[in-house]
């Protein structure tokens, strides 16, 4: 499931012009960042945006699936992730509203460093 080179550029052309974002590789995937929140992530091709229990609704009413990968004992799946809908990622204005709520989910769940807390 590692995210192509072609594909992440892709999805970069899209949300460059919304807001500045930055990317890092991890587990063969890619996360994409807005300052320094993961809000997303880019899994095979597919691009997956974090949600919470009142966004989810959305995305599965439009059909998407959360981020899955299999184990020996079967389907794992992480309910933090959905995947986007391509409708969504190609309209603009779409885009942003989306991106922008899985920005705020992503900040309000985020964990704080524990490098940084030692040091206050």
């Amino acid at each position: 499931m590692t995210a192509s080179a072609e594909y992440t550029e892709y999805v970069l052309e899209f949300l460059e012009p919304l807001f500045p974002v930055r990317i890092g590789r991890f587990f063969g995937g890619v996360g994409i960042s807005y300052g320094s929140v993961q809000f997303a992530m880019i899994m095979g091709n597919s691009l997956y945006f974090a949600v919470d229990e009142n966004s989810r609704k959305k995305y599965e009413q439009a059909g998407m699936q959360p981020f899955s990968y299999m184990v020996k004992k079967g389907r794992i799946q992480v309910r933090k992730y959905f995947e986007l809908p391509e409708d969504v990622f190609t309209d603009p204005e779409q885009l942003r509203l989306w991106a922008n709520e899985s920005i705020q989910i992503a900040t309000k769940t985020k964990k704080p460093n524990k490098a940084l807390k030692r040091l206050s």
